[in-house]
């Protein structure tokens, strides 16, 4: 009985933490401002072909588009490539990086 209760309970929460950033704006313009100031500001754009790193909201996933796999992308970097791992580097430390999976994820969906 405890472990339905357990599945059941489990089954009730968030599918992964981005999951908790995604219906939360504040989450969300944090999550862009951190894109615009990190990413963008080196690697990434918002315009798809403007620079060599991937266009990441065309939803096209090199290393995998599951939360957790774009999260751990982020935390740990792509090695032999110039995406470094972000993993300690943000102010709010995994926080930031579930609230940039949020934004990337809520703006590819968006268009």
């Amino acid at each position: 009985m405890l472990v339905a209760l357990a599945i059941s309970v489990s089954a009730c929460g968030p599918e992964s933490p981005a999951d908790a950033f995604r219906d939360d704006p504040e989450a969300i313009k944090r999550g862009k401002s951190l894109f615009i100031g990190t990413c963008a500001g080196y690697c990434h754009t918002t315009v798809p072909g403007e620079r060599a790193a991937p266009y990441l909201f065309d939803a096209q996933w090199t290393h995998g588009g599951s939360d957790r796999e774009i999260f751990d992308t982020i935390a740990a970097g792509v090695p032999g490539t110039t995406m470094i791992a972000f993993k300690g580097k943000l102010p709010q430390g995994d926080d930031d990086i579930w609230r940039l999976v949020a934004y990337i994820t809520t703006a590819a969906t968006d268009g």
